[in-house]
């Protein structure tokens, strides 16, 4: 990571890799890595026919952008739509929503919370492996 003044310039291998059995995600600006709170902003790549299944963000407006492939999105318990490459998704706080990958590789993913702190809850995750900057992917 490099810092100019109060900024930051964050890369995926300088902060944590939080692996799951759907994916991983990489949180580029977060409290703990450059101080911020207004927001977070992650990096996600989900399995082929994996993701994030039903859930909910109680304090946290998010919003998902869709880089690579396309998936199946749920919001607010209707039913599934396809998102596909520049897609962009706007959840607000309390709204259930899943994102499911359907394309042949992997499906890469944008995330940012607003405000920061809803991410924290993946490193709760009980199936949470969690690899420190340098140990690899």
């Amino acid at each position: 990571m490099k810092r100019i003044g109060s900024c930051s310039i964050t890369r995926n291998g300088d902060v944590d890799r939080l692996v799951f059995d759907w994916g991983q995600i990489h949180m580029l600006s977060e409290e703990r890595v450059t101080g911020g709170t207004s927001f977070s902003f992650g990096y996600v790549e989900l399995g082929v026919n994996k993701g994030h299944i039903r859930h909910n963000h109680p304090t946290a407006d998010e919003v998902i952008y869709v880089l690579e492939g396309s998936g199946d999105q749920m919001l607010d318990d209707e039913a599934p739509v396809r998102v596909e490459v520049g897609d962009c998704i706007w959840i607000p706080k309390g709204v259930y929503h899943s994102t499911i990958n359907r394309g042949d590789g992997p499906m890469r993913l944008i995330v940012v919370y607003s405000p920061a702190g809803a991410e924290q809850v993946l490193r709760r995750d009980p199936t949470v492996q969690i690899e420190s900057p340098g140990s690899g992917e």
